[in-house]
């Protein structure tokens, strides 16, 4: 019978391609299965295989335990800590009694029962064999060979055991497959509890377009040239924005291959995705203008408050710039990372001139100017009263026109206005008004506390605690070295207190 075992042992180790300690581990599990059958099911028992004789020894294993403690306890397989003392003197709660018992034969329903856990702990082996291997491959691209169709996904083959899922949100629409057909999907998921296949692949994925570029531009892969940005329409168009870290180098010209050899490659894989390559730019204006090529752009407004651009095109360049469905603008916008709004040259004048015209008013309302000295200051780009008031006083004095006594009036006025409008929200904000400290705080206005106390933000703490873009999140028009300051003084007293615990 040892020489049986060690052959079984053998064999399936071969066959399965996994560890004999992994099979021994089922033999014995197996093993304590058949002989709690013989003995009793409640009973626990312990097998060793000897790994060179294939001999092996059963134990019946008791647990030293406290009953109370225990959800289910069983006394054919526990012991309390006075019953074991009686056994073992000295034994202790938690510790495991052992006594010899018969072994059972390895004869037809043990091996009945090793099979069954063999399958078992071979499945699982297998399955944390393919963890092991592709888990480190996370978002690289992977060859398959399609081993089944559903309805709603493609199972393919690895190999190796291995088997990956396509479901229809990471197939590329109207794509079709055959059973035995070879394809490339990039790796996004590893499902280690799932029974079903465990990889979870995509070819929709914009990373996949980078990856399938790093194979067919050596440039990439020796990171001469960047992609830094990918946007796609699975299987109609995509977008690749590309950078060079050689200046003697066109990444754009790279990416193309001598006619177009490489794109095409990439498009080939993609089911003949078109893809638009653009130099990337670290402007945000001249990068956005990039990627709407084809479509020539007329001018171009960021806000930065709301992450987004007003992009003016020709009358005759509107729908290229929108593309079919939209498709041009929504990739540009995906790839740039901006919200676009299209428009012609005369929607976008249109805008501008109201915008302009309301800033105008609203200037003369608060600040009261006249129109000449309001339209000035919209021309030169202040949109908002706390830009007026804590714009460092060096850019107003640049302004044709201005000098310090003019700008120090503007400044003051913008703060009375803001501090107006500050009073009149005081009432509303209730528990939210801001404490002595912050108010009284060196370098501190009125209207910016109450703004900051509408932000939770109350006391000196509470400012300290913020980061400087939590501050200009709140309040934009400060600028980041008054907002520095602020969060600075604001923590005078920690460093104060740091101090005092040194010096005692």
């Amino acid at each position: 019978m040892s020489k049986e075992m060690l052959l079984v042992v053998e064999s399936v180790s071969l066959e399965k391609g996994v560890s004999k300690e992994v099979i021994f581990d089922a033999m014995e599990s197996a093993l304590a299965m058949a002989t709690k059958k013989r003995y009793s099911e409640e009973a626990e028992f312990r097998v060793t295989i000897d790994r060179d004789t294939g001999e092996y020894d059963t134990v019946r294993t008791w647990k030293v335990v406290n009953y109370e403690d225990e959800e289910e306890p069983s006394i054919e397989s526990m012991y309390s800590v006075e019953e074991a003392q009686e056994i073992k003197p000295g034994a202790v709660l938690g510790e495991i009694l052992e006594e010899p018992v018969d072994s059972v034969e390895f004869g037809r329903i043990a091996a009945q029962t090793a099979k069954q856990v063999i399958v078992q702990k071979v499945r699982e082996a297998e399955r944390a064999q393919v963890i092991e291997a592709y888990l480190p491959r996370m978002n690289e691209l992977i060859s398959a060979t399609v081993k089944k169709m559903g309805r709603d996904s493609v199972i393919v083959d690895l190999g190796g055991n291995a088997e990956g899922i396509l479901t229809r949100e990471h197939l590329i629409p109207r794509e079709t497959f055959r059973v035995g057909d070879r394809l490339r999907a990039l790796l996004i998921e590893v499902r280690p509890e799932n029974r079903g296949p465990q990889l979870v692949l995509s070819r929709t994925s914009p990373q996949m377009l980078v990856e399938l570029f790093k194979v067919e531009v050596p440039e990439i892969a020796e990171e001469v040239i960047e992609i830094r940005g990918a946007a796609r329409d699975p299987g109609s168009r995509a977008k690749i924005a590309v950078k060079t870290n050689d200046g003697r180098i066109d990444p754009v010209g790279a990416c193309v291959g001598m006619r177009g050899s490489r794109v095409q490659a990439v498009s080939g894989e993609l089911a003949g995705e078109r893809i638009d390559i653009v130099p990337w730019d670290e402007n945000p204006a001249q990068l956005t203008i990039n990627a709407m090529a084809p479509a020539e752009v007329a001018s171009i407004v960021l806000d930065e408050d709301t992450y987004s651009m007003d992009i003016a095109v020709t009358e005759e360049n509107l729908a290229q710039a929108i593309g079919r469905g939209g498709q041009n603008v929504r990739l540009a916008s995906d790839l740039c990372g901006w919200s676009l709004n299209i428009m012609t040259e005369e929607e976008a004048a249109q805008k501008q001139e109201e915008e302009s015209v309301k800033f105008i008013n609203e200037f003369m309302d608060a600040l009261s100017v006249d129109e000449d000295v309001a339209g000035v200051l919209v021309e030169e780009g202040f949109t908002t009263l706390e830009e007026i008031a804590y714009v460092p006083i060096e850019e107003m004095m640049a302004i044709q026109g201005f000098d310090e006594d003019i700008v120090q009036e503007l400044r003051n006025r913008a703060k009375d206005a803001l501090l107006t409008k500050a009073i009149a929200s005081e009432e509303a904000l209730g528990d939210a008004t801001p404490a002595d400290d912050l108010l009284e705080m060196e370098g501190m206005e009125r209207a910016l506390a109450f703004k900051l106390a509408a932000n939770e933000v109350v006391t000196m703490e509470d400012l300290a605690e913020l980061a400087i873009p939590e501050l200009l999140d709140i309040e934009s028009g400060l600028g980041e070295e008054k907002a520095a300051a602020l969060i600075l003084k604001a923590r005078e007293p920690w460093f104060a207190e740091d101090d005092t615990e040194t010096t005692q």
